[in-house]
């Protein structure tokens, strides 16, 4: 047995060794450097000057000292801000996908591959090019606009791009196959002999679904989540292509500082938040689907 497991260990070793090395060179190396950077001063010129400053969470958070830096309140708006349209991409992409999922999972086996194929589609084609086809479609004179005029349901243009609710389409669009496949991991598995049980007991729609089917697709839906709400509250490139200069997020933020203000300590700063978010945001998904013991009849 001591043999056996040695073996088995020596395999593990080997199969997993070159992903670990490759994770801790790209990943824990880069992530080190932004930890660092984010408690640097920042360079006269750009850049970083060794000296330990953390007035760079200060100016986040409101300890900075008002002989470094000033203390900001715009940068929490901004971070609070991401946070709501990252939940409400999320909230809209579940919405969406949920009811997918479930319809797609009961068609034959020829149009069930069909839709997965048409729902993987998107990934052909390039994420600027498909960004700009919204402009052109939410713009004052796009096809959004024209539509609602010509119907009589307005009579002017409407305010459609370059808002929060553009953001979150354009967001919701991107992010909807990451949604969708764990959903549908979920729903696929779904055992309906549970679900024909509760009905044929009274339990009704309604308690039948709270109790059984919410509960059976509750990993899938949380999966989903994490794996939406992560990308959305850093994103850069929907909010600068349908938001412009009018709503900012995190992202953005970030890409400014390093770019444009050359100041890579606040934007490593700004980096760092975002990654504890996601971090925490992890940590709780891989506890909570890590537990053990859970009836998904009674939810406990």
């Amino acid at each position: 047995m001591t043999s056996i497991a040695f073996r088995r260990r020596a395999q593990l070793t080997v199969l997993l060794g070159p992903v670990s090395l490759f994770l801790a060179v790209f990943f824990l190396g880069p992530l080190a450097i932004m930890i660092v950077t984010s408690f640097l001063a920042p360079g006269l010129y750009g850049g970083v000057e060794w000296t330990w400053y953390p007035h760079n969470y200060g100016r986040i958070l409101g300890f900075a000292d008002p002989m470094f830096e000033d203390f900001d309140p715009i940068y929490i708006a901004i971070f609070l801000r991401s946070l709501k349209i990252a939940a409400m991409t999320v909230v809209a992409a579940l919405l969406v996908c949920y009811p997918a999922a479930f319809r797609i999972s009961r068609l034959s086996d020829r149009w069930k591959n069909f839709c997965l194929f048409l729902i993987t589609l998107p990934f052909f084609t390039s994420l600027i090019v498909r960004l700009f086809v919204w402009v052109l479609i939410l713009r004052p004179t796009g096809l959004a606009n024209e539509v609602l005029i010509g119907t009589g349901v307005v009579s002017r243009p409407l305010d459609l791009i370059y808002t929060d609710g553009a953001i979150i389409l354009g967001m919701v669009y991107v992010f909807i196959p990451f949604m969708f496949m764990p959903v549908y991991a979920s729903v696929e598995k779904l055992d309906w002999t549970l679900v024909r049980a509760s009905l044929d007991l009274g339990a009704g729609p309604i308690r039948t679904f709270l109790r059984i089917i919410l509960p059976l697709t509750a990993p899938g839906i949380a999966g989903g989540a994490v794996i939406v709400f992560i990308p959305a509250l850093g994103n850069f490139v929907v909010p600068a292509i349908l938001g412009g200069a009018k709503v900012m997020m995190l992202g953005n933020l970030i890409e400014q500082q390093f770019l444009a203000a050359r100041n890579w300590p606040f934007g490593a700063a700004l980096a760092m938040m975002v990654m504890t978010v996601m971090l925490v945001l992890l940590f709780i998904h891989v506890v909570v689907s890590g537990r053990r013991g859970f009836d998904p009849a009674t939810g406990h």
